[in-house]
């Protein structure tokens, strides 16, 4: 069973009803969990957006979700930064943030580029494994 890659603006946009990407986040969310996947940066930056954009309960409630297995976080090693540095160089006219690269590396890992993240413009630019692009499943 593969893992779906969920982005920051997914989580944000499933806890936030009044962002436009709302129900698509929460079909794609009945549809892929538990096999949704992230890293701990992303969760960081959700938190951090989810408190700022909503209140404390919407943290609390994405860590709840985590606490149950509704999504995996991606153990991301010290090995994998020369390769996160070297993306970071690569799409600094973006610029590349650690959520995104770390989303890239996890790709690369998993073998696929099946994400669900609103932000297309950062998205159908990123390449993993070099030259494969994402298939952002948020707007199939």
């Amino acid at each position: 069973m593969n893992k779906i890659i969920a982005d920051t603006g997914f989580w944000v946009a499933l806890a936030n009803h009044k962002d436009k990407y709302h129900s698509q986040a929460k079909k794609c969310y009945q549809l892929y969990h538990p096999r949704l996947i992230t890293t701990d940066y992303v969760m960081a930056e959700t938190c951090h957006l989810l408190l700022r954009e909503i209140n404390a309960g919407a943290q609390v409630k994405f860590l709840k979700a985590y606490q149950i297995d509704a999504f995996e976080v991606f153990d991301f090693k010290k090995q994998y930064l020369p390769r996160l540095i070297e993306l970071m160089n690569k799409y600094q006219d973006l610029p590349m943030d650690l959520a995104d690269g770390s989303l890239v590396i996890l790709a690369e890992q998993l073998g696929h580029g099946k994400i669900l993240s609103t932000d297309q413009r950062d998205f159908n630019t990123y390449r993993w494994k070099q030259n494969k692009p994402f298939e952002n499943l948020l707007f199939l």
